[in-house]
């Protein structure tokens, strides 16, 4: 698990539009990595719809967005094409990156115990450190806060 201020570990994962990114795939930018629980459902949609929106805001802050969930990249496919999403979105079917995160947790559905994500954020800085996290995250508002911490971070 890493903490803020640390260094994240290079990862290995496999993406939309048939690749593989790592870490070090983003050096030189900062990367915001959102971790939602399932791709077509309502608060994952109007994340990412937020997220897409204001993506010019991102770039113009040297930022990259990528999403991860547990779901295919085949699902991820059809969800980024009918959603118009232009950053990619990570399929993290093993858990390996949920768990340096630390963002699998178990949650009450219908009376049962499950394991499922915990909607969670997270912003590394152009070096590979980790600046900022934001956990439980609740949709509304959730992108303008992200953009606020690069703003704060850019006037440094």
């Amino acid at each position: 698990m890493i903490t803020l201020g640390n260094a994240v570990p290079d990862f290995e994962i496999s993406s939309t539009g048939d690749k593989t990114v790592k870490l070090s795939d983003y050096q030189g930018h900062y990367l915001i990595i959102y971790f939602y629980p399932k791709d077509n459902t309502p608060g994952c949609i109007l994340e990412g719809q937020s997220f897409r929106d204001n993506i010019e805001k991102f770039t113009a802050l040297n930022a990259v967005i990528v999403g991860v969930s547990r779901d295919s990249v085949r699902i991820h496919e059809g969800f980024k094409c009918k959603q118009q999403f232009p950053f990619d979105l990570l399929s993290d079917a093993d858990e390996k990156l949920c768990e340096l995160f630390d963002v699998i947790k178990l949650k009450n559905m219908y009376g049962k115990q499950v394991r499922g994500i915990e909607r969670s954020t997270f912003l590394v800085d152009p070096q590979g450190l980790l600046v900022r996290e934001w956990r439980k995250v609740k949709v509304k508002d959730h992108c303008e806060q992200v953009l606020q911490a690069l703003h704060e971070l850019a006037a440094d």
